[in-house]
């Protein structure tokens, strides 16, 4: 059967053969197909998931396929799902949800839980904060195995929310971690301070979502925990939410690395308008930058009148110099986002990227003299080669260096990716073409321009 096969069940009201096919699918491919639903009838085959599977299908689906199907459930229904879910998750949804219905959901948990997710609503967006679990268990380095079995016993939640446990001293300040399948294997008897790990890793609540999951990922770690302004463990990250982080994180490069804003829901979810409306921005901005070039064009329009060859180049070289820029700016935005380089990095960068630019202008340079001359004239061939030589360099250190500077100034450096580094070397490119054509041609300009005079 081809992937639509629920979207045609619902639709041809075949209910039977629906529900089993959604009890017949793992979790995972049903919220596949919930999410390539219209609202309606994503609401229609969710209500043939039984309660267990459903609040598994749930927990998996984008926050705003939560928030649309929450308005077609019933009250009782939703307050379970809600409930089900963890601090974190309730609270991605609630920014999905209108602030009525928000009230609504959050009024419909228990103090405990409550509680909870009003303690990650006080955090800004995209921080450490707004993605833990608040750690509703520490463990003392002087409890025995039973003892720390003991207070284990009657916590609720999702089992991965405790596959690693904080061990704090009497402040409530990380001494180590320590695993609950050390806790479960070890012998009884077994001390706690035996089965913690010392090696501590941690993170602000104000730190940037994106490196705490990213240290929690090179770590290697099943949690990490997370700390206030006086180190002491409020809350632990689970490598799941981790995960869930580095892909928004990841879908919001990606958006700007092709020039528009980040949807904030999913492709086929996005309205025309929203999806015009996120590229528009950056198109405009684009456009502005684009005088440049133009500017450029006119300043050499007499040079361009006396050869007009020249002109004949200028999309190649210009789209060359924007190419080797989105190279260097695509590995450097990459290397800040796994924590590779670091501005004080830059020296190295630069000295590096330009000799790469160099090589492969040497390269291009070689390619194209010889294919320039032959049917444009020695001069021409050497203005190219020049040329070819002269933007790879520039375009490759402007694209090194770029997203270096913007890190430096908190600005996100995927704003200075591909768009924006070829728009910019787009422009500089042009400036060294005719410098260069100027410097070598300079005899003919000068004729021309008698001639012309005259």
């Amino acid at each position: 059967m081809h992937n639509d096969v629920l979207v045609d069940l619902v639709r041809s009201n075949a209910t039977d053969q629906a529900r089993t096919w959604v009890r017949g699918n793992h979790a995972v491919r049903v919220a596949e197909e919930l999410a390539r639903m219209e609202p309606a009838d994503r609401a229609v085959a969710f209500r043939l998931l039984d309660k267990d599977k459903a609040m598994n299908v749930f927990e998996l689906l984008d926050p705003e396929h939560q928030s649309t199907l929450i308005e077609g459930l019933r009250d009782e229904r939703v307050q379970e799902l809600f409930a089900a879910m963890s601090p974190a998750d309730r609270v991605r949804l609630l920014d999905e949800v209108p602030a009525k219905i928000a009230s609504r959901l959050q009024h419909g948990l228990d103090a405990e839980e409550r509680t909870a997710t009003a303690e990650l609503l006080g955090y800004e967006p995209r921080t450490a904060g707004r993605l833990m679990v608040p750690a509703a268990v520490t463990l003392s380095p002087k409890m025995t195995r039973e003892q720390a079995l003991e207070k284990l016993g009657g916590l609720t939640g999702r089992s991965e929310d405790y596959s690693l446990l904080p061990v704090t001293d009497r402040q409530r300040k990380l001494v180590g971690v320590v695993s609950l399948s050390d806790i479960v294997t070890s012998e009884p008897g077994t001390p706690v301070a035996e089965i913690t790990s010392s090696e501590l890793y941690s993170v602000s609540a104000h730190q940037d979502q994106e490196v705490a999951a990213r240290l929690l990922q090179e770590a290697d770690l099943l949690a990490l925990p997370v700390v206030d302004a006086e180190e002491r463990v409020i809350g632990m990250i689970p490598v799941d939410d981790a995960m869930e982080a580095l892909e928004e994180e990841a879908t919001r490069d990606a958006h700007r690395a092709g020039g528009a804003e980040p949807l904030g829901v999913s492709y086929l979810s996005a309205t025309v308008f929203r999806l015009a409306r996120t590229r528009a921005v950056w198109l405009l901005a684009l456009i502005i930058a684009a005088v440049m070039t133009v500017n450029v064009l006119e300043f050499f329009e007499d040079t361009l009148e006396s050869v007009v060859t020249l002109a004949l180049f200028i999309p190649l070289l210009i789209d060359t110099g924007g190419n080797a820029g989105s190279q260097a700016a695509s590995a450097m935005i990459r290397a800040l986002a796994i924590n590779e380089v670091r501005f004080s990095d830059l020296p190295r960068i630069l000295w590096r990227e330009a000799r790469v630019g160099l090589l492969l202008g040497v390269l291009l340079a070689a390619v194209g003299f010889p294919v320039a001359s032959l049917f444009y004239g020695i001069d021409i061939g050497l203005i190219i080669s020049l040329t070819l030589l002269a933007i790879c360099l520039w375009a490759s250190s402007v694209g090194g260096i770029l997203p270096l500077i913007a890190h430096k100034l908190k600005i996100d450096p995927a704003v200075f990716s591909a768009p924006v580094v070829t728009t910019l070397v787009d422009a500089t490119g042009l400036v060294i073409y005719f410098l260069i054509a100027s410097a070598v041609l300079s005899d003919q300009l000068n004729v021309a321009a008698l001639v012309m005079g005259g």
